[in-house]
């Protein structure tokens, strides 16, 4: 895998985090021809968790941190700091001044405007962009960020790339009904499919 074209992706992994908001950072970033990179990718219990994730951190040039789930919701429940903290690792690394790791660039993501501020107040200043787990808004923050930060030209409009994903997730619904003969077993593999096998059956696709 190229660093120059490596994303990876710091977030929450509940389940409707990766159907809302996962999977569809996924299907963009593919798109736009970015390969995601996620702890998820290796399965190793040989390995130690936070070593996988900076072994990864260092591949990719561009990162994605969503800081939308980092507060307790029920009393006694911790606060989630996972995130930040793999994205002060990241920063770290993007300031450390070794190539190409000073040339790293970020997309920070929240769910609601100036939440990340209560948390992280020391990333104050920076552009972060708000999705509102939104599905269709996830598409928007991407677009901007791919287009201010990435440079990159002639993409589709964020809807169209919205309805695109839509079918995608149609279209493989349908072929799974007619590869496995039942409904019930498509929807278990859709629910239950992993992130690699999830990128690779997109990538068949575009």
């Amino acid at each position: 895998m190229v660093f120059e074209t490596n994303v990876f992706i710091n977030c929450p992994f509940d389940l409707d985090y990766i159907n809302d908001l996962l999977k569809p950072m996924i299907y963009s970033l593919i798109k736009n021809g970015l390969s995601p990179r996620l702890s998820l990718e290796v399965s190793d219990s040989g390995q130690i968790r936070l070593e996988k994730i900076i072994n990864i951190i260092k591949e990719c040039k561009y990162s994605i941190h969503d800081l939308s789930i980092v507060k307790s919701t029920a009393a006694a429940e911790f606060a989630r700091m996972n995130m930040p903290f793999e994205l002060g690792i990241d920063y770290g690394l993007r300031n450390s001044g070794v190539e190409p790791l000073d040339t790293k660039r970020f997309l920070i993501l929240e769910a609601i405007k100036y939440d990340y501020q209560k948390a992280l107040s020391d990333i104050n200043g920076f552009d972060i962009k708000v999705h509102s787990n939104d599905t269709e808004a996830v598409f928007d923050c991407l677009y901007s960020w791919s287009s201010e930060t990435l440079k990159l030209n002639g993409q589709d409009p964020p809807l169209k790339t919205y309805y695109d994903f839509a079918d995608f997730n149609a279209s493989l619904f349908e072929e799974k009904v007619a590869q496995f003969g039942s409904e019930k077993i498509a929807i278990n593999y859709i629910n239950r499919i992993s992130i690699p096998e999830y990128i690779k059956e997109i990538r068949e696709r575009i």
